[in-house]
């Protein structure tokens, strides 16, 4: 009889282990996850953490998609978590592969024909950005606006770990006629600066239809609560 890694077995009362793959967001790298991804390793899950050709200019969101579809094989029990700009490629991966249930963490949703450029008018974004700048007492500098509740130190090395984002896909429009039919989750950021929580609880309303999960943070509660980002992970998969 094959012997058995302790992370295999399933406890009484725990969840079952799934294999998350997940995708970093714009200018963002696989290092932007690796708290999570550490975090989930250490449950026992499966991880794939996607490293897309954000800087290759030839790439657009077909080859993002690609590169997901690629990373993920011939996995099985996958659960898709996409992070801001990965809301465009996400759904494109759900509708190729057989998938458990897609996670959008404070992510863009896109509604069929819209390339990514549009997006921020059709939504009504900058009048929500002012809304929330307001509310903050004035512009943010970038870390201010993205990595706010970070440690300074970790705040710095995210922000140096970026990646040129190349602009290709953000002029190609979304390729599907409908949303893939797979379970959703939007799980919103009550306090990301970048994508206030107002306005990204109307855009899920309006283009999901559905109400969204919400967890303390900035945009980049990815780095900021790993621990409960994966309890909700860990949620969703149950």
């Amino acid at each position: 009889m094959p012997s058995l890694n302790p992370a295999q077995i399933s406890r009484p009362g725990s969840p079952p282990m799934s294999t998350y793959v997940l995708i970093p967001g714009a200018a963002s790298t696989p290092w932007h996850w690796h708290l999570v991804e550490a975090e989930l390793q250490r449950r026992g899950h499966g991880v794939v953490v996607v490293d897309l050709p954000i800087d290759d200019d030839s790439a657009g969101l077909a080859e993002y998609a690609d590169a997901v579809v690629d990373a993920i094989g011939d996995r099985e029990g996958v659960i898709v978590v996409a992070h801001s700009f990965a809301g465009f490629t996400a759904p494109l991966v759900c509708e190729r592969l057989r998938v458990e249930r897609l996670v959008l963490v404070t992510a863009m949703i896109p509604s069929p024909g819209e390339s990514p450029s549009d997006w921020w008018s059709n939504t009504g974004y900058e009048q929500a950005r002012r809304k929330q700048e307001a509310r903050d007492g004035g512009t943010s500098d970038e870390i201010g606006l993205f990595y706010h509740d970070l440690p300074a130190e970790l705040a710095a090395e995210a922000f140096g770990r970026q990646r040129r984002q190349s602009g290709t896909p953000f002029e190609q429009p979304w390729a599907l006629a409908r949303w893939p039919d797979v379970p959703t989750t939007f799980l919103l950021c009550r306090h990301d600066r970048f994508f206030p929580a107002e306005f990204m609880r109307r855009v899920a309303r309006d283009r999901l239809g559905i109400v969204v999960d919400e967890i303390d943070g900035g945009h980049y509660v990815i780095l900021s609560r790993p621990l409960e980002l994966a309890d909700r992970l860990e949620s969703y998969a149950a």
